[in-house]
């Protein structure tokens, strides 16, 4: 089985193209992402036929468990799928559990050099406290297809990630658990973030809870609508913007890590 081994501000994933559904994917997918004894990655990422749009991406994270949606995922998809002739032309629609997705591929020199992906809709919700050991947090659950949990801090490079966000990631208030982002505000048009998410634990970068934190912090006051929002997070910058009707836009790279093959057991 071969695969292409992707990242996109360093969120990593083994993207397989295959002309038919994955069996045993979460299976598969726990034992190629472990970094000592296979490929190592945040979890693995299928292309596949679609009948809705031009393709069809299925996420499965390092814990075996299926994701709805990975922004940094989806724009790998799109370079791939220019890069290796499935596609000739800059817009691409993909199939996602979280909607369709419309795809802007910026090209240079017949390579796809930054991806900016319509992320459909924001939906923010009221601020809830939650009390996680032993003290209150001050949480906004946002959705983007996918659940989101932003915190605001004063010190996000210290962030208690490996110990609330856990904790936050499996609170009875998250049904289907959530991901967690802590958020410093540097400015009305810069945030810091650091993730905690879904499924794989601490990564350098998360692109649906950019644009989470990014609608979090309009919410509060802190950002604007319609204006150009740089989050910085561990594996680079994403640049959101979000509309007046609470539609998010996100640009940012994706690149070829290297290609790979699996032998069956």
């Amino acid at each position: 089985m071969k695969f292409t081994k992707m990242q996109g501000l360093g969120n990593d994933y083994l993207y397989i193209f295959s002309n038919e559904e994955p069996k045993n994917p979460s299976e598969l997918s726990i034992k190629l992402s472990d970094r000592h004894f296979g490929a190592g990655s945040d979890g693995i990422i299928y292309i596949l036929p679609s009948t809705a749009a031009d393709y069809k991406m299925r996420i499965f994270n390092a814990d075996g468990s299926e994701a709805l949606m990975c922004g940094n995922g989806i724009r790998c998809v799109g370079k791939y799928l220019f890069d290796k002739g499935y596609i000739n032309k800059n817009e691409v629609e993909i199939e996602t559990l979280s909607g369709i997705k419309k795809l802007e591929l910026k090209i240079d020199n017949k390579k796809v050099k930054s991806v900016t992906v319509n992320m459909g809709k924001s939906e923010p919700q009221k601020d809830v406290v939650l009390n996680v050991l032993n003290k209150d947090y001050t949480v906004k659950p946002v959705s983007m297809g996918n659940p989101h949990a932003v915190i605001f801090v004063n010190d996000a490079e210290n962030a208690p990630l490996t110990t609330v966000g856990p904790k936050i990631e499996h609170h009875s208030f998250f049904k289907n658990g959530t991901n967690v982002e802590f958020i410093k505000v540097l400015d009305k048009n810069k945030l810091r973030m650091r993730v905690w998410e879904r499924g794989s634990g601490i990564t350098l970068a998360c692109g649906t809870g950019a644009c989470a934190s990014a609608m979090a912090a309009i919410e509060n006051g802190f950002c604007e609508y319609n204006s150009d929002i740089s989050v910085i997070l561990d594996g680079g910058t994403l640049h959101i913007k979000i509309l007046n009707d609470n539609t998010v836009l996100m640009t940012g790279p994706a690149e070829f890590v290297y290609e790979g093959e699996v032998a069956d057991d």
